[in-house]
């Protein structure tokens, strides 16, 4: 029960056709979510083990990417922690932020992690419902980057209050860690073949200060999940992952940013998969100009042989954008499949 072309690709088997999967091809961009937004909110989207299950699977019906994406928000860990969470329509808002004076309110993981059960019924109901030939995984958010929405309650812009107490960073991922441990072990439970850590905030931080805090929290996630875990960051460089974590097997496999040449990652990083790398905003372009940026994407690819280009997890660069033309998420993926066929 899993998808035959993503399973090729952690284990970097040769094979004609990548698998296809893009971050949030479950969202607001689509009119099956749109429907179903319309008459649930988005935490009942999220938290009702059935309504999840809706939305992860409209897109696989729609548009038949090979693998399915647990439909959830990485914020959820921050709320079973006890800081509050709610989703009005300016985005995400925690009921306080983390700082030297908020840190003792934070429950402990014993706990919190029961409040994430939910994720847990969430794919154990998906994985009954999905097609057998698809694949099904699970995520999380890194934990740089739950530290940045604890102290900031956003990760945009560059972060001030988030560097300014850096000191917390090591006293809050001892709530955190074992929280996420847990997170991770319940979504495997539920029968996700993969998890995803999606550190969007990463790139925010220099090289070095990337190693000194978030490699060593890194390290142990992949320690405790040898295989079973995956990493994606944004906006990090070659620079950021000059450290023996990237080039190991520890991770199920590796997802880039459209910022990285996917074919020096193919040959550069071993272990597992690598995925990404189209950059989303160029899903916007009318068809023809739209059409001309994909192929230039793809010929490289195109050029490299199977062998070389094993373990390729086609993909976008990020998430898919709200208003993203359905017409061109769709001929992506049917595109994508002929030239390689």
């Amino acid at each position: 029960m899993s998808n035959e072309r993503f399973q090729n690709a952690i284990q970097r088997k040769p094979q004609p056709i990548p698998p296809i999967w893009m971050m949030r091809q479950a969202g607001r961009y689509h009119k099956h979510y749109q429907g179903l937004r319309a008459k649930h909110s988005f935490m009942e989207l999220c938290k009702d083990p059935e309504l999840a299950t809706q939305v992860t699977l409209g897109p696989i019906e729609d548009f038949d990417f090979d693998v399915a994406i647990l439909f959830s928000d990485l914020l959820f860990p921050l709320e079973a922690l006890g800081m509050g969470l709610s989703y009005p329509d300016t985005g995400p808002k925690l009921g306080w932020h983390l700082s030297e004076q908020t840190i003792q309110k934070l429950k402990t993981p014993a706990e919190a992690w029961r409040e994430l059960e939910f994720q847990r019924e969430a794919l154990q109901t998906l994985r009954k419902r999905l097609p057998q030939d698809k694949s099904l995984i699970g995520f999380v958010g890194g934990p740089w980057t739950l530290f940045v929405y604890a102290v900031e309650g956003s990760h945009a812009g560059s972060l001030i209050e988030s560097k300014k107490n850096l000191r917390l960073f090591d006293r809050f991922a001892e709530y955190l860690m074992p929280l996420l441990k847990k997170n991770i072990e319940l979504q495997l439970e539920g029968g996700a073949e993969v998890v995803m850590i999606f550190d969007t905030a990463a790139g925010e931080l220099s090289p070095a200060l990337y190693h000194a805090l978030v490699v060593p929290q890194l390290t142990k996630l992949a320690q405790w999940f040898p295989g079973k875990v995956g990493y994606y960051s944004k906006g990090t460089n070659v620079s950021h992952y000059a450290h023996a974590l990237f080039v190991s097997d520890a991770f199920a496999g590796l997802g880039f940013d459209h910022r990285w040449k996917l074919t020096d990652n193919l040959k550069h990083f071993n272990g597992g998969f690598i995925q990404g790398n189209f950059d989303q905003t160029l899903l916007f372009l009318p068809k023809p100009e739209f059409q001309k940026e994909l192929d230039r994407f793809l010929q490289p690819l195109r050029e490299m042989a199977p062998e070389a280009r094993a373990g390729w997890v086609c993909g976008l660069g990020h998430g898919v954008l709200p208003k993203t033309p359905e017409e061109n998420v769709r001929h992506f993926v049917k595109y994508v499949r002929e030239v390689f066929r």
